[in-house]
C-alpha cells in the first residue's frame, strides 16, 4: 500500500480550490499531504519541482508529518489562486506522488492502514524466508553428499512456489518507489535493490525450469525481509515524532462559553470567537483564548508560557493565555486573540516549522546512495556489454555476472552503516535509562558544539522547597503546615513536607490567589502572600515565599527556592572540559535564573524568554555557525526542543517536551547528558568507519565480480559478510569507553 494509490491509473486529485488561503501582501498558500514521499530525494525531487514553477515563492516537505506548504504569487500560477493550486497539484502527481488537503484525521487514519499493510508485508516476507532456509540448507547439505538431481530440482521447485508469491507480494514498497524514480528520470537505493531482487529471482526461477545447480530463492527473501524490518521501524519513529504538535494541539478548547449582551451563556466554538467577546471560565477548566481577565481572582497554571510551575496569581486587567488552567476560582475575560492566532497556535506553528527545516537533513546513508545507486547500474550493464559483446559467453552466462555485480553491489551494507550502530548505541544507552527517540539523533548530537539550558525542571528540580527552616521556631512551622495542609498549591505542599506528618487545622478557608485564613476567637491566623497577610513593603523582598500572622505576634517568613540538581555544577563542568558552550535560557524572574546560574557554573544566560525568544535565540545560534542541543522539559520549551539542531528531556518533563525530544533521559541527576554526548561523537566515529569498510569491501569484490570470478551464490556470501563485519563493527560500541 506504501504509495500504491500514488501509481494507480485514473485517479483524480481532489479539488484544493477551498483549501487555499490568500494572505494580505496577496501571496497564496496552499497545506497538502504527500502520500509516498519516503526519503530524501523525495523530499528534494518534489521541492525542486515545485519551486521551478513561474511563480512558487517557497515548497517545504516535511517528512515527518507528510505536510507540503506551498506558497507562490497569486494569479502567476493561474488565473486565480485556486487555478494555481490545481496546476501545482498536478505537478506533485506528475512525479507519481498522490497530495490532497491536508487533514490531520485523514492522517492519521491512512498511516494506521499503511502501517498495518507493512505490517502485512513483513510477515509474509518473514515466513518465505524463514521456510526457504530450511529448503536451503537441505540443497547445501546434498552438495556434498549423494542428492540426486531430481531431488534437487524438487527442492528448488518447492523453494520458487513459497518465494515467488511471497515477493510478489510484500515487495510492492520497493518496486512501487523505484518505479516513481525510475518514471521521473531518477534514481534512488529502491532501484539497485528492486532489480537485485527480480532478476535474482528471474535468473532463479530459469535456473530451476533448466534443472540447474544453484538458485538463489534464499537470498532475495531473505534481502527483502531485513529491508522490510528497517522500513517498518523508520516509520514508527516517524509517527512518534509526528505527534508532538498533535499532542500540544489538543491543550486547546474546541468551545467557549461566550457571555451574551442579556448575560446568557452560550457555548461557541473557538473559531467563532472574535476579540472583545466576554468569556466565562469555570474553576478547573483550560482558558480557551487569549484575554484580559475583567472579573475575579485566581490562579493560572501558565507553565505553558514561562515554564516555571508555581501557579501565577491573575486579576482584573491580567492578561491569559489559550491552553492555561484556571486552577482555583471562575474568571470572565475579554477574548484578545483565539482560534490560530493565540500564543498556543503560535507555538504549535513554531514547532511544526522547527520539523520541517529538520526534515531537510540529509542523512550520510541518503547522500552516499545519490551516487551509489546509479554507479550499482552502470557497473551492472557495463559487465554484461562487456562480456556478451567482447568475453565471449552468452547472453545468459552475461546476464548471471551482471546479477553477481548487481549483488555484490547491493547496497545492504552502506544502509546498514548507520542504522547498525543506531541499535547498539541506543542498546548501550537504554541501559543507563537514556532513550534514543529520533532515528538521526546520534547523527546530529555528534556535531553539537553548543549546550543551552533551560532551568526549572531542567537544571533544578521543579519543585520548591523551604530552605529557612533553620530560621523558624517548631512551634511556628508546625502552626504554619496544619494550615497549608489545606491547600494543594506548590507552596504549601512543601511547607507541609518540611514540616512532616501533622495534625490538618479545622475551618481553615482558602482566598483564591491570597492564602488561607483559620478564624480563632483571638482573631485571624494568616499564610498567604505579603500583601493579603499586610507585610510592609520594605519586609517584601522578591523570590517566593509565604508570610504567617497571628495576633499579637510578628510575621514568619517562609522562604522557598527551587534547589539545582545534586550533580548540575559537575555536569557543566565536564561540558566545557569536552569543549560545548553552556548558557542557561529561562522564562523566570531574573533574580532566581541568576542564582542558579552562579550556582551550577554558567555565565551566559537570560531570564524571562518567552517560547518565541527561546527560538529566536536558537536561530540566532545557528547563524553564528553553533550546532545546539537545546535541554528543557517545560510545555514553553517545546518549540525550542523542536527548532535545536538536536534536543534532550529528563522523562518526567511535559507529555509535549518528552514528545518532541530526541532524547530522553530518566533519574534525577543531569550526567546522562554527557553519556549521550559521549556516546553520540563515538557512534558517528563507527559510522564513518563503516562506511569506509563498505566502500573497501567494494573495491575489492566488484573488480572481481566484473571479472567473472564470483558466482550469484558466492555473491550473496560476500554480500552478507559485509553487512556482518559493519554490524561486528558497531558492536564495539558496547567495549568501548567514549
Amino acid at each position: 500500500m506504501d504509495g500504491l494509490s500514488a501509481t494507480l491509473p485514473g485517479s483524480t486529485p481532489p479539488d484544493p480550490t477551498p483549501y487555499v488561503r490568500i494572505d494580505d501582501d496577496g501571496t497564496a498558500s496552499l497545506h497538502l499531504m504527500v502520500e509516498g514521499a519516503h526519503c530524501a530525494v523525495c523530499i528534494q525531487k518534489i521541492e525542486s519541482g515545485l519551486t521551478r514553477q513561474p511563480g512558487v515563492v517557497d515548497a517545504r516537505l516535511n517528512l515527518t508529518t507528510r505536510r507540503l506548504v506551498v506558497r507562490w504569487r497569486n494569479g502567476a500560477a493561474g488565473a486565480t489562486g485556486a487555478a494555481g493550486a490545481a496546476d501545482l497539484v498536478n505537478v506533485i502527481t506528475g512525479m507519481g506522488y498522490r497530495a490532497m488537503p491536508f487533514d490531520p484525521d485523514m492522517l492519521a487514519t491512512n498511516d494506521a492502514a499503511e502501517t498495518h499493510m507493512m505490517l502485512r508485508y513483513l510477515a509474509v516476507a518473514g515466513f518465505a524466508a524463514a521456510n526457504v532456509m530450511l529448503l536451503s540448507v537441505a540443497v547445501w547439505a546434498g552438495a556434498f553428499s549423494s542428492m540426486g538431481p531430481a531431488t534437487r530440482g524438487l527442492l528448488h521447485w518447492v523453494s520458487a512456489l513459497i518465494v515467488l508469491p511471497a515477493l510478489a507480494y510484500a515487495c510492492r514498497p520497493f518496486i512501487y518507489s523505484a518505479w516513481r524514480a525510475l518514471r521521473v528520470g531518477t534514481l534512488n537505493m529502491d532501484v539497485p535493490i528492486s532489480l537485485a531482487i527480480l532478476l535474482t529471482a528471474a535468473m532463479s526461477l530459469a535456473e530451476t525450469i533448466r534443472g540447474g545447480e544453484h538458485v538463489y530463492f534464499d537470498a532475495s527473501a531473505m534481502l527483502v525481509f531485513f529491508l522490510l524490518i528497517g522500513r517498518y521501524l523508520d516509520r514508527g519513529a516517524r509517527a512518534k515524532a509526528r505527534s508532538a504538535a498533535e499532542k500540544l494541539s489538543v491543550l486547546g478548547s474546541a468551545s467557549a462559553n461566550v457571555i451574551g449582551d442579556d448575560g446568557a451563556l452560550s457555548l461557541l466554538p473557538v473559531a467563532s470567537v472574535r476579540p472583545g467577546m466576554m468569556i466565562a471560565v469555570a474553576m478547573g477548566e483550560r482558558v480557551p483564548v487569549d484575554g484580559d481577565v475583567i472579573a475575579g481572582n485566581s490562579e493560572i497554571d501558565s507553565s505553558l508560557v514561562t515554564g516555571e510551575t508555581l501557579p501565577r496569581p491573575v486579576g482584573p486587567g491580567e492578561p491569559v493565555f489559550a491552553g492555561t488552567l484556571n486552577l482555583a476560582a471562575p474568571l470572565r475575560l475579554r477574548a484578545t486573540a483565539a482560534d490560530d492566532q493565540t500564543l498556543l497556535a503560535e507555538i504549535v506553528r513554531l514547532m511544526e516549522a522547527a520539523q520541517q527545516g529538520r526534515a531537510r537533513y540529509v542523512r550520510l546513508a541518503d547522500r552516499a546512495a545519490k551516487i551509489y545507486a546509479p554507479a550499482v547500474h552502470v557497473l551492472a550493464l557495463a559487465t554484461f556489454i562487456f562480456w556478451f559483446v567482447f568475453g565471449g559467453l552468452d547472453w545468459q552466462s552475461s546476464l548471471l555476472v551482471a546479477i553477481s555485480v548487481l549483488i555484490i553491489t547491493c547496497p545492504c551494507a552502506l544502509g546498514l552503516a548507520v542504522p547498525v550502530v543506531q541499535v547498539v548505541a541506543s542498546g548501550r544507552l537504554m541501559k543507563r535509562g537514556i532513550l534514543l527517540k529520533s532515528p538521526d539523533g546520534l547523527e546530529r548530537l555528534a556535531e553539537i558544539d553548543h549546550v543551552v539550558f533551560d532551568k526549572t525542571g531542567t537544571l533544578t528540580h521543579g519543585r520548591p522547597a523551604l530552605i529557612n527552616m533553620d530560621t523558624i521556631y517548631p512551634a511556628d512551622l508546625r502552626l504554619a503546615a496544619s494550615l497549608a495542609a489545606a491547600s494543594s498549591h506548590p507552596l504549601c505542599r512543601a511547607l507541609v513536607a518540611a514540616a512532616g506528618a501533622g495534625p490538618l487545622a479545622e475551618n481553615v478557608r482558602e482566598e483564591p490567589g491570597m492564602g488561607l485564613v483559620l478564624e480563632t476567637g483571638g482573631g485571624d491566623i494568616r499564610l498567604g502572600n505579603g500583601n493579603w497577610c499586610a507585610i510592609d513593603q520594605e519586609q517584601q523582598t522578591a523570590g517566593p515565599r509565604l508570610w504567617l500572622t497571628q495576633p499579637d505576634r510578628p510575621p514568619i517568613r517562609f522562604d522557598f527556592s527551587d534547589r539545582a540538581r545534586s550533580d548540575a555544577l559537575e555536569t557543566v563542568a565536564k561540558l566545557r572540559r569536552r569543549g560545548y558552550g553552556v548558557e542557561l535560557l529561562s522564562g523566570d524572574r531574573a533574580e532566581a535564573v541568576a542564582n542558579i546560574a552562579r550556582a551550577v557554573g554558567i555565565d551566559d544566560y537570560r531570564a524571562e524568554t518567552r517560547p518565541a525568544g527561546k527560538t529566536d535565540r536558537l536561530a540566532a545560534l545557528a547563524l553564528a555557525g553553533h550546532k545546539t542541543v537545546m535541554i528543557g522539559d517545560g510545555l514553553n520549551d517545546a518549540p525550542a526542543l523542536a527548532a535545536a539542531f538536536a534536543s534532550i528531556s529528563p522523562a518526567d518533563a511535559s507529555d509535549i517536551s518528552r514528545t518532541a525530544a530526541d532524547v530522553l533521559f530518566q533519574g534525577g541527576a543531569l550526567a546522562p547528558i554527557v553519556e549521550t554526548l559521549d556516546v553520540a561523537r563515538r557512534s558517528r566515529a563507527l559510522m564513518l568507519q563503516n562506511f569506509g569498510l563498505a566502500l573497501a569491501y567494494n573495491a575489492v569484490a566488484v573488480p572481481l565480480a566484473m571479472a567473472g570470478q564470483v558466482t550469484p551464490l558466492y555473491a550473496a556470501i560476500a554480500m552478507s559478510a559485509s553487512s556482518l563485519l559493519v554490524t561486528l563493527n558497531a558492536l564495539r560500541l558496547y567495549l568501548d569507553r567514549p
